[in-house]
């Protein structure tokens, strides 16, 4: 298994995010045990190009395909990746356009993080549609993000950040975990249960979904790890809580 190496900014001060350096590592453990050596991912909302950077570093046999709606995000993505071959140029994608500039069936997986709560609600179905359309059979929706799951208390970090954004755009909000489960089966998607360290849902037409949220793929980090890395990976993460409110 390849380990992620350290995210830095970078010279050129392109916009750096910290919480996209601490998530990082988790991110990678879960997805390189969902996706083989070889395979083509599409990132949707590639954002400051740290995950794209990031984990294509860490798999080379990962295609690597950023995408993002804004030009200025486009020009980042491209500046911090440009050193890796694996990365492709950043795509511009407008979620919501339907259907998506992109080949039917042409990515093994199709990769977000962090986007459904800080977009309006009609970015996760069209979300669940493009992805349902561009994923090869056998492929794997990855989202990280917090979700609300019925029945499990929310953390006060987690309430406190959905009414941060809530007051910040109406529109915006932690969603329902059962909310985008049902947006997926509107797209096609058959969805299945739920274990400890991930959402596993496999998808219709021999797709796979994964969609689990921040604190389950932190947990999956800290069980591959012993003594002091886990002490470590453990002050990440507190520090993290205590920054939540600032760093969306």
């Amino acid at each position: 298994m390849v380990s992620p190496t350290p995210l830095e900014p970078l010279p050129s001060a392109l916009p750096f995010s910290a919480a996209a350096e601490r998530n990082a590592g988790p991110i990678l453990a879960v997805l390189q045990g969902w996706l083989p050596a070889r395979a083509r991912v599409l990132e949707v909302a590639s954002g400051t190009g740290q995950h794209a950077q990031c984990l294509a570093g860490a798999q080379p046999g990962w295609t690597w395909q950023p995408s993002e709606a804004r030009d200025e995000a486009l020009a980042v993505v491209a500046a911090r990746c440009a050193g890796l071959p694996q990365v492709r140029p950043p795509l511009r994608l407008d979620v919501t356009a339907r259907p998506w500039p992109l080949p039917e069936a042409a990515f093994d997986a199709v990769y977000v993080a962090n986007l459904l709560h800080i977009a309006p609600w009609a970015v996760t179905p069209a979300l669940m549609e493009g992805a349902a359309r561009c994923l090869a059979p056998g492929g794997v929706l990855a989202v990280y993000g917090p979700f609300v799951v019925a029945g499990e208390p929310l953390a006060p970090s987690n309430a406190a950040f959905d009414a941060y954004l809530r007051a910040r755009d109406a529109r915006w909000g932690l969603r329902r975990l059962q909310a985008v489960h049902d947006a997926a089966k509107a797209a096609g998607l058959r969805l299945a249960g739920r274990t400890a360290m991930q959402r596993q849902l496999p998808m219709a037409l021999a797709e796979t979904a994964s969609i689990f949220c921040e604190t389950l793929v932190v947990e999956a980090g800290l069980a591959r790890l012993q003594g002091a890395e886990r002490l470590a990976q453990l002050d990440v993460d507190l520090t993290g809580t205590n920054q939540v409110i600032v760093d969306i």
